[in-house]
């Protein structure tokens, strides 16, 4: 990894949502939540490392008690081609047996990552999971879920910035870009 190809990626992609967009997505996201969530106490879980700037635009809108945590399960590896295989770096605690718990996630692809988060989460016995992410990718392939809450959603097109990469870069960008040929 080297700036020169970071630069590269940047400059074979477009800009598909704004900043403005984003917050505003954001925004409305965390009202709908608030709606619905606000007197559950839930558990929050933000999925590293993707959700991470995602939940750090998020959580300061959910202005009721909550608990928050996070897990890490992964499939990319800093590539652009998802990998079938699953790994759990840091699973989820015991503390959600008995609760509402909420999973943040940077995006819904195909939907198999936030089903084995679900699945797992659901057999330590939560009372009710729910998912929210910040954009969810148009595909033509049936997903195992769809997201409770959704700020936008995107093309079939590898999308980065807001926490999700391209190659390991870019998650710091306040917009979101789609990657065009060339990169």
């Amino acid at each position: 990894m080297n700036r020169e190809e970071a630069l590269h990626i940047f400059q074979h992609s477009e800009e598909i949502m704004s900043a403005q967009d984003v917050t505003a997505s954001i925004t409305r996201m965390a009202g709908a939540i608030r709606g619905e969530m606000s007197e559950d106490f839930p558990l929050v879980l933000s999925v590293m490392g993707g959700a991470a700037v995602f939940t750090g635009m998020l959580l300061p809108h959910l202005d009721f008690p909550l608990e928050f945590d996070y897990i890490h399960l992964t499939r990319y590896r800093n590539t652009t081609q998802g990998s079938n295989e699953m790994q759990w770096r840091v699973a989820p605690a015991e503390s959600v047996k008995d609760r509402v718990v909420l999973v943040l996630d940077d995006i819904l692809d195909e939907g198999e990552t936030m089903a084995a988060i679900r699945d797992r989460i659901l057999a330590m016995g939560a009372k009710r999971f729910l998912s929210a992410v910040l954009c969810e990718k148009i595909i033509a392939k049936a997903k195992p879920l769809r997201p409770d809450y959704c700020g936008f959603e995107v093309p079939d097109r590898y999308v980065f910035g807001c926490g999700m990469d391209a190659k390991g870069y870019w998650r710091n960008l306040p917009t979101i870009r789609a990657l065009t040929d060339g990169a």
